[in-house]
Order: C-alpha cells, then sequence, then structure tokens
C-alpha cells in the first residue's frame, strides 16, 4: 500500500512540475542570460554535502536567489530543473530520482511565489529598490526552504521507514540558518551581475561558496567524530561487566524521550543525549575486580566506585565539544535530599542535566538483569521511581518521565542478556543504591550524611 501510494504521489507531483517547467519555458525573455545563470547552478550543485548519515544538501539554493533577481522567479524554475541534471545518474532507484527532480522544481516555484507576493524587484530595478530585494530575497529563501522540507517530510511520512520528526530535527533544522543565511550570497552576486560585471561576478561568489561548503561539511565531520569518540569510550567500559552492556545506549535513548517532552532546544538536546551516552565513562578507571566481584562491595570498594563520576569528566576534559555536559557527568549520582555523591548537592542546585540522567540510569538499572536480581518489570520500577520521588529524584522530573513511559513505552534489555549469578549472595549496585527494596552499602558507601 505505502509504495503504490508513494508511486502515485511521485507521478502526480511529477506530472504538475512538469507542467509548471512548461509554464517557465513559455515566460522566458533572455536566452543567454539564463544559460549563464544555468552554468552557475550547475556549478552550486557540484558543492554537495553531506547532512547527516543518509541526507545530502547542495549550494544551488544559494544561486537560486542570484537567478530570482537577474531573471524572475520563471528562470529560476528553469535553473532548479537544469541544475539536477548531472544528478540524474546517481545510483539510487528511479522513484527517488524522479522526485527529486520534481521537489527542486516545486522548491523554486514557491520561492518564486514568494517572491513574487513581496514585490521583489527583478532586473537593473534591483539596484533602484534593495530594501524590496533584501525583504523578497529572504522571503524566497525560507519559502523554498520549507516547501523542500516539507516534501521531503511528506514523502518519508508516506514511505514510513524513518520519521519526519528526525529529518527535521538532523538536517531542516541544523542548516536552516546556515542556508538561509549563505542565500544572501546569491542577493550580493546579483548586484554586483547587475553592476555591470555581467557572468564575471561569478568568479567573485565562488570563493565564498566554497567557503561555505566546507562550512557546512565541518556540521557532519564533527558529529561523525563525536560519535566515533564516544562509541569507543562506550566499547571499553562493555567489555569489564557484560551485564551492563547496551545500558549506557539505553540511558542516552531515555533522556533523549525526556528531553523531547521537555522540549528543549535542539543543542541543549544533543547535548543531553551525549550526557546519557556518556554519564558511566568514567567506569573504565574502576578496577575490574571490584565491577565484577560477586558480593556485597565494601566502603573502600564503593568508594572506587564513587569515584567514577569524576574520572568520567577527567577523561572527557580535553574534548571542547563535551563542555556541555561535563556536570552532568559528574552530578548523575547526586539526590535530592543531599544524600548523593559527590558534593552531596540537593533539589535544583543539582545540575538539570544529571537530574535527568539520574531517573533514567536507575531505570534502565532496575529493569536490566544484573548478577545478583533478575530485572524488574516497568510498572515495578516505575512505582520505586515515584515512591522516591523527593528523596532521590526530582519530583517534577519523575511525573514527566513516567508520562513519556506511558505515551512512548520502553524497550528493556535484550531477552538474551546473562541471567543472575546465583552464586551471588548479596545486592548492591551503584545506579540503584538504596532505591526502594534495592539494597544499599554500609557506612560511607551509603554517600555523604
Amino acid at each position: 500500500m505505502r509504495r503504490h501510494a508513494l508511486r502515485a504521489f511521485v507521478s502526480v507531483a511529477t506530472i504538475l512540475a512538469l507542467l509548471v517547467l512548461g509554464l517557465a519555458f513559455w515566460h522566458v525573455e533572455s536566452f543567454w542570460t539564463l544559460l549563464a545563470l544555468c552554468f552557475l547552478m550547475l556549478v552550486g550543485g557540484l558543492l554537495r554535502f553531506s547532512v547527516g548519515p543518509t541526507y545530502l544538501a547542495s549550494l544551488d539554493s544559494v544561486v537560486l536567489m542570484t537567478v530570482y533577481v537577474i531573471a524572475g522567479p520563471w528562470a529560476a524554475v528553469i535553473a532548479a530543473a537544469v541544475a539536477y541534471l548531472p544528478q540524474v545518474r546517481r545510483r539510487m532507484p528511479l522513484i527517488r530520482r524522479i522526485f527529486n527532480g520534481t521537489q527542486r522544481i516545486f522548491a523554486a516555484a514557491a520561492g518564486g511565489v514568494a517572491y513574487t507576493l513581496a514585490a521583489g524587484p527583478v532586473g537593473d530595478s534591483a539596484l533602484d529598490h534593495e530594501a524590496r530585494a533584501i525583504l523578497a530575497t529572504m522571503a524566497a529563501t525560507v519559502a523554498q526552504y520549507v516547501a523542500n522540507a516539507a516534501l521531503v517530510c511528506l514523502v518519508i511520512w508516506i514511505e514510513g521507514k524513518a520519521s519526519p520528526l528526525a529529518f527535521l530535527r538532523q538536517v531542516v533544522i541544523p542548516t536552516f540558518l546556515p542556508m538561509a543565511g549563505y542565500g544572501f550570497l546569491g542577493l550580493l552576486l546579483a548586484v554586483v551581475w547587475l553592476g555591470g560585471l555581467g557572468p564575471v561576478a561569478g568568479l567573485l561568489v565562488l570563493g565564498p561558496l566554497l567557503v561555505a561548503r566546507w562550512a557546512l561539511s565541518q556540521y557532519e565531520v564533527e558529529k561523525t567524530a563525536q560519535a566515533a569518540t564516544m562509541r569507543a569510550f562506550i566499547q571499553v567500559i562493555e567489555t569489564k561487566d557484560l551485564y551492563t552492556r547496551g545500558h549506557s545506549e539505553r540511558v542516552s535513548e531515555g533522556v533523549g524521550m525526556l528531553g523531547r517532552f521537555l522540549r528543549l532546544s535542539e543543542d541543549r538536546q544533543s547535548a543531553l543525549e551525549h550526557a546519557g551516552l556518556l554519564h558511566d565513562v568514567g567506569k573504565v578507571g574502576v578496577p575490574t575486580s571490584i565491577i565484577q566481584k560477586p558480593g556485597r562491595l565494601d566502603d573502600s570498594e564503593m568508594d572506587a566506585i564513587r569515584l567514577h563520576p569524576a574520572r568520567g569528566v577527567e577523561l572527557i576534559g580535553n574534548i571542547p565539544f563535551l563542555e556541555e555536559v561535563k556536570s552532568a557527568v559528574l552530578h548523575h549520582h547526586e539526590k535530592y535530599d543531599g544524600t548523593g555523591y559527590p558534593a552531596g548537592l540537593s533539589g535544583t542546585n543539582i545540575p538539570y542535566f544529571a537530574r535527568i540522567i539520574g531517573i533514567v540510569d536507575a531505570f534502565d538499572c532496575l529493569t536490566s538483569t544484573r548478577s545478583y536480581r533478575p530485572a524488574r518489570s516497568v510498572p515495578e520500577t516505575l512505582a520505586i521511581l515515584e515512591q522516591d520521588r523527593y528523596s532521590h529524584f526530582d519530583p517534577q522530573l519523575v511525573d514527566a518521565f513516567v508520562k513519556v513511559i506511558a505515551t512512548e513505552g520502553w524497550k528493556a534489555a535484550e531477552a538474551e542478556q546473562l541471567p543472575p549469578d546465583a552464586s551471588v549472595q548479596a545486592s548492591i549496585d551503584h545506579d540503584d543504591l538504596s532505591l526502594g527494596s534495592s539494597g544499599g552499602a554500609s557506612g560511607s558507601a551509603a554517600g555523604p550524611s
């Protein structure tokens, strides 16, 4: 059904796009100007870069703004279609290639409509109406970007293979402001072109376009480096204790769910998920003999465990892109009543991200099998969190997390996780210390008084 729906949608969209393209050719006035602009569009289209693991973007939309100002909206539709021709041979399904061309025509047309409605000047008159040109260019940039994103989201929704919201978070939102800003390079190119340099003006703007491509591509390079670094840390941790395999990823996913419910900004959401993934990275510095000890830990061993937040901050301390997560990693074992560690912070003095991670961290631990006990059910664990919502956890965040789980559910640790070790007589873990009836350390290991 989805496949037929997608084909029907693309077929109808293609027919409409061809009609729009035919009307555009009917309205063309200067063939040679259009030819020069199409060549410039081809150059912009070749300046492609990755956004996320799946999506590509290019800078021909920057040049498209030039076409609106110099030759008008109809010429922009033709230029957008011509700029896509070199990409037709790319290795992808035929229906996707057809849709991509159709998408470009509609996006250019949407930008043209916005440019016209904003009374955007065309040709030499743009030099006499700078304010209108700037306003119309801004309107066209936003319109073609929104149209482009809307069409892609619609196809993603019809296919059902990915989330439109994920596309918006990973691609549209991070690139909107940079692309909108670089779109004004197109206006600059148009002004220089109309000022007397003509097509030669393209050479002057080519340099900034190359810099723009490099700057935008660094976003994906940095994200890839971040992911590789964090995964390497987590793999080292998980080799020490098979019972906690996948724990960090699940905590990252859980705090991400809660962060979206709390409507955090994109940057804060990303930082929170990074913190969730790295919250236990300091365990790499805890002796394996302590982590795998088949019994209750004594105070000195618990002190070694309690050092792992500080060790985690030391490990990530020299990585600039993780600056925001340090306080969350350091304080994720603080308790709302001030009996946690390492600083004995209480209430809202505990960093916000640390309070979020503390809830999800304990929740995943309790719903996972450990060497000393089987996994608890989700309802039972939620009841424990609610019981400790003033002593251990921020009550408002617990309430929010309960709503998130009720709405979205929770995928606990895999069923093939190792069963409890019958030889272990004591129940102890640094993540579910003294929660409900789950056990706890004695003496100073229980936390500062």
